[in-house]
């Protein structure tokens, strides 16, 4: 009589189907899908995100400036910013003249600086007439000196533009406008820093 190595042929059926389930199942979550990021689960909080504010500081005491005080302060940058374009077109003409072949001629140069001359005197009757905030007095008596510096340098240039000499008048005036123009810049610095130590 013939004997079965394996009385209970039975047993091995369960674990490969077990096996097998577990093999069904692993390659079907596999092709599911992917959940995408903004996909928002049942029960899960939904959580809405703000843009931040922004946020505007004021260096120094950290409090805002009165509004004579602001405006008065914004009027300066307006007026600075006017001046630096000048200074940089005061240089242009200036340079452009003594270029060697000349790449700005007399009959353009000249009208060009009489342009000059004009804003920049129009800017220093604009300082000399403006509101002067309690503290900044001094600062605005040191920003009258130089945008008034500047006009004047501005009418020596033109003048030395119109002159007979080999242009050492003319160099000279446009050094001491953009050495104005300058020391207006840094004194608006200052004017802002002073306000806002005083807030």
């Amino acid at each position: 009589m013939a004997v079965n190595p394996d009385p209970k042929p039975g047993r091995w059926i369960l674990p490969l189907v077990i096996l097998g389930m577990i093999a069904f199942t692993f390659f079907f979550v596999r092709e599911l899908p992917e959940a995408s990021p903004d996909t928002t689960l049942a029960g899960q909080p939904t959580t809405t995100t703000v843009p931040d504010s922004p946020v505007t500081t004021v260096d120094g005491g950290g409090e805002e400036l009165d509004p004579e005080t602001q405006a008065y302060l914004d009027e300066l940058d307006v007026i600075n910013a006017a001046l630096q374009l000048l200074t940089t077109e005061m240089v242009t003409v200036n340079d452009g003249f003594d270029a060697d072949p000349r790449e700005i001629e007399y009959e353009d140069a000249e009208p060009r600086l009489e342009v000059v001359v004009e804003d920049t005197t129009d800017l220093s009757d604009q300082v000399t007439n403006m509101d002067i905030p309690a503290g900044l007095e001094v600062n605005h008596d040191v920003l009258k000196t130089a945008v008034q510096f500047a006009s004047l340098a501005a009418g020596d240039a033109l003048d030395g533009l119109r002159s007979s000499d080999t242009g050492e008048r003319r160099q000279v005036a446009v050094e001491a406008y953009v050495q104005a123009t300058e020391d207006f810049n840094t004194e608006v610095t200052n004017a802002h820093n002073a306000a806002e130590n005083t807030t």
